[in-house]
């Protein structure tokens, strides 16, 4: 039986939840991704800045990439179905 590769994190940086393929979406599932806090500013879509197999390590990914943790909400990505 064939086994699909885990894409890799940084092909989901940038986009939003809605926009994973279902390939995408089922390799993350139950990972912790950061998404900025709802504001005029974030809509219509909000993007996932970091992504992580606990909270420590999202927020770990956004200190790295230089963005402030307290401006992002941390929430499991739920599988396609």
């Amino acid at each position: 039986m064939a086994t699909m590769n885990k894409p890799s994190v940084e092909s989901i940086l940038g986009r939003s939840p809605e926009e994973l393929s279902l390939e995408e979406r089922t390799a993350f599932a139950g990972s912790w991704i950061a998404l900025e806090i709802y504001s005029p500013k974030t809509t219509p879509l909000r993007r996932i800045e970091a992504i992580g197999d606990s909270m420590e390590e999202c927020i770990a990914l956004l200190r790295r990439r230089g963005l402030e943790p307290t401006k992002f909400e941390l929430s499991r990505l739920k599988p396609p179905y």
